[in-house]
């Protein structure tokens, strides 16, 4: 939630999208590589099917507003997950909905958010948190989640929104480094916080991230 707010700042909120994408793909691949054996794979066929017709909603509302509405638009996705995040975690009777529109719901809305800003991050949590799924298992199962579905985003990233381009690319290699010493980071920090303080921890880097964004 921090980097993208932070390169969106930096880039500009549509274009930071595209710089991103190569960035969130080797995230990915390092991610399903080392959580392979945590994956549970009947959250990402019940979130799948709905989360690529978001991506394609996504896909037509960025092609159709200006840049400053995009970015008004992704400080109101991060500041409405913030609120809806906290609320579900204070929520004394976290009872999960059975019904198939819960998680139809949230696959809409996380399409939709990742194609717009890669902020999908938020209602992806918010989902597996509700389903208490332990932490490598939450790991491992986003990250095939959205291994998925960039790949997917990528053309029309590239012959859509022509947000991925050569310069774009040059950018997102130059970032690179600092990503593999991210994700080894990661690694170890994951190992290091325990289960409760993971889910305030969430709460916390998406709520950072909105502020960023508020003041820029």
């Amino acid at each position: 939630m921090v980097i993208v707010t932070l390169m969106a700042i930096s880039y500009g909120a549509k274009v930071s999208t595209g710089i991103l994408m190569p960035l969130l793909v080797v995230g990915d691949i390092f991610a399903i590589s080392y959580y392979r054996k945590e994956v549970q794979w009947h959250y990402i066929k019940k979130l799948m099917p709905t989360m690529v017709l978001g991506v394609l909603l996504g896909v037509y509302v960025g092609e159709r507003i200006p840049a400053l509405l995009f970015k008004i638009g992704m400080l109101g996705i991060i500041i409405s997950s913030v609120v809806f995040m906290l609320y579900w975690d204070s929520k004394k009777e976290k009872k999960v909905p059975t019904h198939w529109s819960f998680a139809a719901s949230f696959g809409i809305l996380s399409g939709f958010t990742t194609m717009i800003g890669n902020l999908a991050g938020a209602f992806t949590s918010i989902y597996f948190l509700a389903h208490r799924l332990p932490k490598a298992a939450f790991i491992g199962t986003a990250a095939w989640l959205f291994f998925i579905i960039n790949i997917f985003k990528i053309p029309f990233h590239i012959w859509v929104w022509e947000t991925i381009t050569w310069d774009s690319l040059t950018i997102s290699l130059k970032l690179l480094p600092a990503l593999v010493a991210g994700l080894v980071l990661g690694v170890v920090l994951v190992k290091r916080i325990q289960e409760h303080n993971y889910r305030i921890l969430i709460l916390y880097f998406t709520l950072l991230g909105s502020i960023f964004m508020f003041l820029n």
